[in-house]
């Protein structure tokens, strides 16, 4: 749960490779947020975002599926892309992931 990830929206990383082609000059971008969020933050969220708060007691984690050596922080520096295309990523941690809990909510709804 400790394990940190930056975690973006799809949309604005098509949009990065859409405006790295159209570049004047070929050049290598990393894409990404630049912000680090835990494995437990995007769990609080998804729960958040249907009104629980309390989603401790809904959690179990399987120690068969840990990674034993997954790296603990995983963060991209795109400061040359925000400087070269002018790119930002536009959906920020929250959005995202209420966005991907909204669509679940609603796949099971419909």
């Amino acid at each position: 749960m400790s394990a940190r990830r930056d975690w973006g929206f799809a949309g604005d990383y098509v949009r990065a490779m859409r405006d790295a082609v159209r570049a004047d000059a070929a050049d290598d971008f990393i894409v990404a947020t630049g912000i680090s969020h835990s494995i437990q933050d995007l769990v609080a969220t998804a729960f958040a975002a249907v009104g629980i708060t309390d989603w401790q007691q809904y959690i179990k984690i399987d120690e068969d599926l840990v990674r034993p050596n997954d790296p603990v922080s995983m963060i991209g520096d795109a400061s040359k892309a925000r400087e070269i295309l002018g790119w930002k990523p536009e959906v920020d941690f929250a959005e995202l992931v209420t966005m991907m809990v909204q669509h679940d909510v609603d796949s099971l709804t419909s």
